[in-house]
């Protein structure tokens, strides 16, 4: 019979062929988007403009001049400091092109801090921007004194302006501790675009990037993804911001950070348009918007502050005319206060809150706001339920591994375990195997399941938590409500030791320009929101320390609550 012609044995086929597997890689989107939106725009800049067929080409001859002349090979790092700028946006094509890893680097650290990672990335080449050729001196300085070999530097010039560059290349290059330097524009003539063989990874998990975490603790870690875990990060943004063809994405959000949260890459995938931006202001966001018909943006949620602050240029004031239509914008944190968010949301933004970190690539939850103005309280950071590429999530005792039961209260770790996490810690396999114990990624954060439909509810970091005698108390709910005074312009929480093992809530609060307050005034405005045990103790006005990438220093805060002798 035909049929039994047909037969096969699944033991037989179960082997990956040529045709039926390719590894994942996110850098394929760029040679599909050359191919379908060739003439489409990619990237503006200011007043420059770039297809998608013109930034295929420069990617490759990029890639072209990094494997054929400064001879970088599969599996080095290539390091970048730059803000949002079209080279920036290229090399996360040309770097993983030529088989090398890039490294986009905070341009907000310190020189001690670059010097350190900088050391332990041991990069070949750095691309730096021109803004910051001092910063990265001085840095370069301190390596040299640690006897650790310099990387190439290769200078990006102001790419939006024709005039002559604030710096000289042959003035600089004689008082560079490094093995050389050169001119990015002299190093993109060096290479080819038309016989250059794209180095696919040889295997879809070796590494594509490595992004630093924001180092809260004084630590940072180098986290590494694989070409398949950005690949498929990248599908997922997609479908976490409601992106189509025709989305146009103002840079927003650092490219540095989680590689912009993989949209660098996202964007390719749809041939959509990146709007560039060397610095973020109200004004630049609200004349993109009117200008380029932006449809998506993200950040920080001190993103929404900027929006809900500027004043319409008509008027002067601080109402913002609605727009025709409604931009959707993304942020990750703790949110300010609802009154900020609502402001935000009348003028025409769909705002999506959501949470995760350099680990899990970025955002991996999002809510979107519209269901957490349902909430009691607004304030607290409701985070939803996993994405359809988030394979699990839940919030676990960390030590039986069971899972907490959905009642609100009980606190456990959240942890996911998904193909879109990292591969690990650069060079720190004892972080790695720690993050990774009992086959769950642990985040080091809390969280309560709620018990209406089982959303997650964060609480705290793990290190930030106080602990009453009575019950857990967040941070993250005191500091919300403290952001809720209009007289509050920053707010950390810690906790100060107390009798025996118990601590008690501490804050510091930074006032808003030109308001004026006591410490008893915000202790009576707590207790009329809050619980009497999560009322803060004492009240400390002034600035809030934070490291060089803008992280509240914690750490340091405890110190100085712990040193108090008296209370509000």
């Amino acid at each position: 019979m035909v049929m039994q012609n047909m037969e096969f044995r699944l033991e037989e086929v179960h082997h990956h062929q040529s045709a039926n597997y390719l590894p994942l890689t996110p850098i394929n989107f760029l040679e599909r988007a050359a191919t379908l939106y060739g003439n489409k725009t990619s990237i503006v800049y200011g007043s420059l403009t770039y297809s998608w067929k013109q930034t295929h080409q420069i990617c490759l001859r990029l890639a072209s001049a990094l494997a054929g002349h400064l001879n970088v090979s599969r599996g080095d790092i290539v390091a970048a400091m730059a803000p949002n700028i079209p080279a920036l946006y290229k090399l996360h094509f040309a770097v993983p092109m030529a088989g090398a890893v890039l490294s986009a680097l905070n341009t907000k650290l310190d020189a001690d801090i670059l010097a350190s990672i900088l050391e332990q990335l041991e990069a070949k080449i750095m691309f730096v921007d021109y803004q910051f050729v001092e910063l990265v001196f001085k840095a370069l300085d301190i390596l040299s004194k640690r006897n650790s070999k310099p990387p190439l530097l290769v200078i990006i010039p102001d790419q939006s302006s024709s005039t002559d560059q604030p710096y000289n290349i042959s003035s600089i290059a004689n008082k560079l501790p490094s093995s050389g330097i050169l001119d990015y524009n002299v190093v993109l003539e060096m290479g080819k675009s038309s016989d250059f063989e794209i180095v696919q990874p040889e295997n879809e998990n070796d590494p594509i990037s490595v992004n630093y975490t924001s180092g809260s603790t004084g630590d940072p870690k180098g986290v590494v993804y694989s070409h398949r875990g950005a690949y498929l990060n990248s599908l997922a943004q997609i479908s976490r911001l409601e992106m189509r063809e025709t989305a146009v994405f103002l840079w927003t959000v650092d490219m540095f950070r989680c590689n912009g949260w993989c949209c660098t890459w996202a964007m390719a995938a749809l041939g959509g348009t990146n709007i560039c931006l060397r610095e973020v202001s109200a004004g630049l966001i609200f004349d993109s918007i009117l200008v380029h018909q932006v449809t998506h943006l993200c950040g920080p949620p001190t993103l929404l502050n900027i929006i809900a602050n500027a004043p319409d240029p008509e008027t002067h004031d601080q109402q913002r005319r609605p727009f025709q239509t409604n931009v959707n914008v993304l942020v990750a944190g703790v949110l300010p206060a609802a009154q900020v968010v609502e402001k935000v949301v009348k003028i025409g933004f769909n705002i999506g809150h959501a949470y995760g970190m350099t680990e899990v690539l970025g955002p991996a939850i999002v809510r979107p706001w519209k269901l957490l103005e349902c909430c009691n309280n607004p304030g607290k950071i409701n985070e939803g339920l996993h994405s359809v590429l988030i394979d699990g999530v839940d919030v676990k005792d960390p030590n039986s591994m069971k899972s907490v039961p959905s009642d609100g209260k009980t606190l456990g770790e959240v942890m996911f375990k998904a193909n879109t996490l990292m591969l690990g810690y650069h060079k720190n396999p004892k972080a790695t195997q720690e993050a990774f114990r009992n086959g769950w990624f642990h985040t080091g954060d809390l969280a309560v399941k709620n018990p209406v439909d089982g959303y997650i509810e964060m609480k705290d970091r793990k290190r930030d938590i106080i602990f009453s005698g009575v019950e857990t108390i967040s941070s993250l709910e005191v500091e919300a409500v403290l952001l809720s005074n209009p007289k509050v312009l920053e707010a950390a929480v810690v906790g100060k030791a107390d009798d025996g093992l118990k601590q008690v809530p501490c804050a510091f609060v930074k006032l808003k320009v030109g308001c004026e307050a006591n410490p008893e005034e915000l202790v009576e405005f707590c207790r009329d929101h809050l619980p009497s045990h999560m009322v803060p103790r004492a009240i400390v006005f002034g600035d809030i320390p934070v490291n060089s990438t803008g992280k509240v220093q914690k750490f340091v805060l405890r110190e100085r609550a712990n040193a108090l002798n008296t209370f509000a």
